[in-house]
């Protein structure tokens, strides 16, 4: 017999005895020697636990869903997936940071799904999230259940609805599955709540519990594999650099990087994930499929930061085996009344609804990935918001430049903002709805700062999937009073030049055949709009070519013009700005090219004060008195610090560090990791004491309430590692200084901002 039920030595309940052709869930009404009977009823029956006949009738399918089964797995997910979320909560739910988030008076824009969410003052989002904490715990020991489950759940999509930025499909899959286990009978086994409710204490649940659980993975993994079946997925364009990771090594041993990246991270994930669920329902594939999940999720804890989805999918495993395969010690199970027993007899409305339950989740399941052409409002250049959609990692972005202009609307000055500034985000940046959202937050602040009636301008190029860097959005539009609706399409959002995807072959392959001192960015643009852009002084050598249309380049400075078209180029002054101008009725394609002539001489540089420490150690060549740094010497008195000799000594301490780092021992490095995550837990649970301590008694004076934040915030001291951030090439020079102080929360004067770098 298949997983879905008990085996028959363990019914505890009387069973009207069957024939050994019968399924479980056969019920009258079938003769003897029908064809569905003797054909495909026992293929069925053994390939999926019952019969075609159980799917007939509405009775028969209730009858099936309500069929006794073993709550010993369902219980064992239930206590592993309530560890997952007690963990979850102080991590990547943020108990331990919420003061900065959620700092009472901090001027923040936030991005709520609906409007009239806002959140409780600092001392009452700890209390929320002690509430959260609390419900997950009781959800794993099984105490209290149903109102643990509800304790954790209120809160849980609370705080996932009041900050869209966050989202992503493995919180939401956390929330759907409390949600469901909410409504089963996961507390009879296992659980506190059996040791003093005896009837609940080890009976049988029905079917439709796993169910429910069951059809919810199948869809993570299923609905995932149909949308990597997109082309930019199965070109191996999605995670074009994820090859390079010291997982994939025995791969590389005898495939290259390319063709690791698109038969193995690309096309095995596709056919995982469009097998997997399949494979974990049929008894004689489980096997193979456990150790390939496994296999699968044990590595993206390694290469993705995600949290407890890993393991949520790792002990979701045990829901497709026999349900009581946690069973060793305990007796078989219990009857319940929750079950149906026996091919015939009355049905409950109570079951009737359980059965309509299971098959409307199901199918709003199915749905929902796929209801994009309902809010519309939320579809850029992909659908919907990220988070719900299972459409993991088939997108991957690159920002080159973000600018958010405003001008006031009264005197028509313009100035410019910091990107980001009155945020905690970065991901407002490719969503049309949070734009919105920004940018009315953004008029309602700026007034403070003597600025009336702000219009706001956004102007962001971005790339996905290895295309050209593009506009997302018109930066003609002011966001502020531009339209948005849920349910239409975004007027102002500007379309993903798909006819260009082709040229991303040609463009790898210009780009490999770059030294290393040169880089390039691609660009494309629409007709009508313009590129204004400052090359560095750093970068002494930089040319702009054209690969398709026609632009006019503008050089400010100069006051001169030049028309480009197709294989035309031009060489661009260092230290000036200039304009690029797309006038040809199709959009233009042209690229940067550019070396940082100052980085260059800088290494040159480095090099040459190696060689002379190496001469000076060989006695070949003595040290002028303000190298002595370099071999370890104090400066002599009165010596001035040479700078290049100070950036030598970091950048060759950072490289011991990260060998350090890289040579360390398990037993070194697992001690890091829980100095990490005790800290995570010990400052939750502090100022998780000091909120609630000001609830019930009031606050302290400041100066005791400052002590208290620095005991919660001390840590043992950690070795430095190494910076590996990235300076961008192309950038706009600092603003001059200005001698009275800077306007709070961010603001900046500066001038117009580099597309490139």
């Amino acid at each position: 017999m298949g997983s879905t039920g008990v085996p028959p030595h363990r019914e505890a309940a009387p069973v009207p005895q069957r024939s050994p052709r019968s399924g479980a869930g056969a019920g009258a009404g079938a003769s003897p020697g029908s064809p569905v009977r003797e054909g495909l009823g026992p293929l069925t029956r053994k390939l999926l636990g019952f019969e075609l006949q159980d799917l007939t009738r509405w009775s028969r399918f209730v009858r099936l869903l309500h069929r006794p089964s073993d709550p010993a797995a369902l219980g064992a997910f239930r206590a592993a997936f309530g560890l997952l979320m007690v963990l979850d909560v102080p991590q990547e739910r943020g108990m331990a940071l919420l003061d900065r988030r959620f700092l009472d008076g901090l001027e923040i824009c936030r991005f709520p799904l609906l409007p009239m969410l806002r959140p409780l003052p600092l001392d009452g989002m700890y209390l929320l999230y002690s509430v959260m904490l609390l419900g997950a715990l009781g959800m794993m020991l099984g105490c209290w259940y149903r109102l643990s489950c509800v304790a954790f759940l209120c809160p849980y999509w609370y705080v996932l609805l009041l900050d869209k930025t966050s989202w992503n499909n493995h919180s939401y899959l956390y929330g759907l599955l409390a949600f469901q286990l909410t409504f089963m009978g996961a507390d009879r086994y296992g659980s506190v709540d059996g040791l003093f409710r005896p009837h609940k204490r080890n009976a049988h649940v029905p079917l439709w519990n796993y169910t429910l659980l069951r059809a919810q993975i199948f869809l993570v993994y299923f609905i995932a594999g149909l949308k990597k079946l997109d082309m930019d997925w199965v070109s191996g364009y999605s995670m074009g650099s994820l090859a390079r990771h010291w997982l994939f090594a025995p791969f590389r041993l005898v495939l290259s990087e390319q063709s690791t990246s698109l038969l193995v991270v690309h096309g095995g994930g596709l056919l995982l994930d469009l097998s997997a669920g399949f494979l974990l329902l049929l008894d004689a594939t489980r096997p193979i499929a456990l150790i390939f999940v496994t296999y699968f999720h044990c590595m993206n804890s390694q290469l993705f930061s995600i949290g407890m989805f890993p393991y949520t999918m790792l002990v979701s495993n045990g829901l497709f085996c026999h349900p009581a395969w946690p069973r060793r010690l305990t007796r078989p199970p219990r009857p319940s009344p929750d079950c149906h027993y026996g091919a015939r007899g009355g049905l409950r409305l109570r079951q009737h609804l359980a059965a309509a339950f299971t098959v409307l989740y199901v199918l709003e399941q199915l749905f929902l990935p796929y209801s994009h052409f309902i809010t519309q409002g939320y579809n850029n250049w992909t659908n919907g918001l990220y988070g719900y959609s299972w459409d993991m990692m088939v997108h991957s972005r690159f920002h080159q430049h973000v600018k958010i202009t405003y001008q006031d609307g009264l005197t028509g000055d313009v100035g410019y903002l910091k990107p980001g500034v009155f945020t905690q985000s970065r991901r407002w940046k490719d969503h049309a709805d949070m734009l919105k959202q920004y940018a009315v937050c953004l008029s309602q602040l700026l007034p403070r700062y003597n600025i009336s009636q702000p219009q706001i301008y956004f102007d962001i190029w971005v790339s996905i999937n290895d295309r050209f860097q593009q506009r997302l959005v018109d930066p003609r539009v002011d966001v502020v009073r531009a339209p948005w609706s849920p349910w239409h399409r975004t007027p102002w959002v500007l379309p993903l030049l798909l006819e260009l995807s082709p040229w991303r072959q040609r463009l790898q392959e210009l780009e490999s055949s770059l030294d290393g001192n040169t880089d390039v960015v691609f660009i494309a643009d629409f007709p009508g709009l313009h590129l204004e852009n400052f090359v560095s002084e750093d970068l002494g050598n930089t040319s702009l070519k054209v690969l398709r249309g026609e632009v006019l380049v503008e050089l400010v400075e100069q006051n001169q013009n030049y028309t480009l078209r197709e294989g035309d180029g031009i060489q661009l002054p260092a230290g000036q700005y200039h304009k690029v101008h797309t006038v040809s009725p199709e959009p233009s394609c042209y690229f940067y090219l550019y070396v940082n002539t100052t980085a260059q001489a800088l290494e040159l540089n480095l090099t040459r004060l190696q060689e002379l420490r190496d001469r000076a150690r060989n006695g070949t060549e003595p040290l002028p008195p303000e190298l002595r740094p370099l071999l370890g010497e104090p400066l002599p008195p009165g010596a001035a610090p040479d700078p290049l000799v100070a950036l030598l000594l970091r950048r060759e301490q950072r490289q011991r560090d990260r060998e350090r780092e890289r040579r360390a021992g398990m037993g070194q490095r697992l001690r890091r990791f829980l100095h990490r995550k005790l800290f995570l837990f010990r400052r939750s649970l502090l100022m998780t004491y000091i909120s609630l301590r000001n609830l019930a008694v009031g606050r302290p004076p400041p100066q005791r309430l400052a002590q208290e934040l620095a005991f919660a915030d001390w840590r043992p001291a950690e070795e430095e590692e190494g910076d590996g951030g990235h300076t961008d090439t192309l950038s706009v020079p600092p603003p001059p200084p200005d001698p009275s102080e800077p306007p709070p929360g961010g603001l900046c004067s500066c001038g117009v901002t580099s597309v490139v770098g």
